[in-house]
């Protein structure tokens, strides 16, 4: 439940940490990317969401966040995270397809992103930073398939510059409008279910196709 509030009312307790921890919240966002990208115990962490409202507050008068270090700063976050579980992927290999699914390791997002991989190749880095859960996955079956890690980090950071810019620069811009402002709860489900949607339509189609 405190995580579904927590991502519904980002924009508070964004604002709640900044104000309580000062400049120190550049490495708590910095940890959170990090987790996300780089663990894959940690795929509900929440990304876009986060990019979106931490630009948001950069662009506040008395905010003492500035968006291009947020941007560096996250950027190095992403590409670090990924490159992480890169090398967890390459490490654990292909016998992580014959473990148990536990508490923390769900099979069902493993098997989701290795399909995702199969149709999309290296792309995959890339598109897979715009997707939850899969976004986690992806540089940890990258490992697994053996990609080589030139072509891995290349992709990584493309993704990384693209996935943090879009949204951190999209919160500075557009986060102030009086009309997101009033309906930021809705603007933040709207980018969830924006990025839940492509996997959500592949399963339907695989399913369709059984």
């Amino acid at each position: 439940m405190f995580l579904i509030d927590f991502i519904l009312h980002i924009d508070r307790h964004l604002y709640a940490l900044a104000s309580e921890y000062g400049l120190w919240v550049y490495g708590i966002l910095f940890l959170i990317i990090f987790c996300e990208t780089g663990l894959v115990v940690m795929p509900l962490l929440p990304g876009d969401s986060l990019l979106f409202a931490a630009g948001t507050l950069a662009s506040f008068e008395d905010s003492q966040l500035n968006p291009h270090v947020l941007f560096v700063g996250l950027c190095i976050a992403g590409i670090l995270g990924d490159s992480v579980n890169y090398w967890i992927g390459k490490k654990t290999g292909p016998r992580v397809f014959t473990s148990q699914e536990s508490r923390f390791f769900k099979r069902e997002y493993l098997d989701r992103t290795h399909a995702f991989y199969l149709k999309y190749g290296a792309k995959t880095i890339i598109i897979a930073r715009f997707i939850p859960i899969i976004r986690t996955f992806a540089p940890f079956v990258a490992g697994i398939g053996t990609m080589p890690y030139r072509t891995f980090i290349t992709y990584n950071i493309i993704g990384a510059i693209l996935w943090v810019g879009i949204f951190i620069y999209s919160g500075f811009y557009f986060g102030q409008l009086p009309m997101v402002q009033q309906n930021f709860k809705l603007v933040i489900l709207a980018i969830i279910i924006l990025s839940i949607t492509p996997p959500i339509i592949e399963y339907l189609k695989h399913r369709y196709k059984k």
